[in-house]
């Protein structure tokens, strides 16, 4: 579909040509549906995310500097692809640990971009998780009490990558304090990863659901208990609130 482009034409520009030859008005207004929590000025380029994505995989060599540059577009698959390229250089074995950190530092201090669900899910658990599992994890306890939602949802979904590793503490602590949280999305994204960290650990599942079943938004325990057998899923939704 492309071909992987040249050192000198990595950069912002030549990366919005790419996606801009395929863009496509008929699929504009589906997307805007299905990506809810967007702000008002997003626009849309109508592309589906394979294409994005191979286009982030062209372009991965592009530089931190090029790549801001793709956060700053008001369209959402340019800041998808630039997510995309943090994320596959992130995951690089060429990178270092210089690289990886001054990535980190992008998605941080450049969150006033990362503002959908799926921006913070593509990336979060690589580029911030990756980078603090061994490091102080003090950041996304700072996000957690942040008004923003996409700085909260960063905080939760970034423990993906603690649990991938065998560890589920922070995910539990990260839950416990956002399980009474307003926002849908965060619900869900809470579920979402106590589930996940069920997997790794479920007597820690059962005992978290066992002081939060009662309270917890109705959707976040539908999701956190998915994989529990089915009796156990039966004893938690009975003792859920009604939604």
């Amino acid at each position: 579909m492309m071909n992987k482009q040249s050192i000198e034409n990595m950069n912002a520009n030549r990366f919005v040509e790419v996606l801009k030859e395929h863009k496509s008005e008929a699929d504009i207004e589906k997307m805007k549906r299905y990506y809810k929590g967007s702000d008002s000025s997003t626009l849309w380029l109508g592309l589906h995310m394979r294409t994005v994505f191979q286009a982030a995989k062209d372009f991965m060599n592009m530089s931190l500097n090029e790549i801001e540059k793709l956060l700053e577009s008001p369209y959402y698959e340019v800041r998808m692809g630039a997510v995309s390229i943090m994320d596959f250089q992130t995951k690089s074995k060429k990178t270092t640990n210089d690289e990886r950190k001054a990535l980190f530092e992008l998605y941080i201090e450049r969150h006033d971009r990362i503002d959908n669900w799926d921006f913070v899910d593509r990336a979060a658990p690589s580029v911030v998780g990756n980078y603090l599992k061994d490091k102080s994890k003090e950041i996304l306890y700072e996000l957690v009490r942040s008004e923003n939602i996409w700085e909260r949802r960063t905080a939760i979904v970034s423990t993906f990558a603690f649990i991938k590793n065998g560890d589920v503490e922070d995910t539990f602590r990260i839950a416990e304090l956002l399980v009474d949280d307003k926002e849908e999305l965060i619900n869900k994204s809470v579920g979402t990863f106590l589930r996940e960290a069920g997997k790794k650990d479920e007597d820690r599942l059962k005992q978290f659901l066992d002081k939060y079943a009662t309270t917890m938004p109705r959707v976040t325990l539908r999701y956190a208990i998915e994989k529990l057998d089915k009796s156990t899923k039966k004893h938690y939704m009975t003792l859920g609130k009604s939604e």
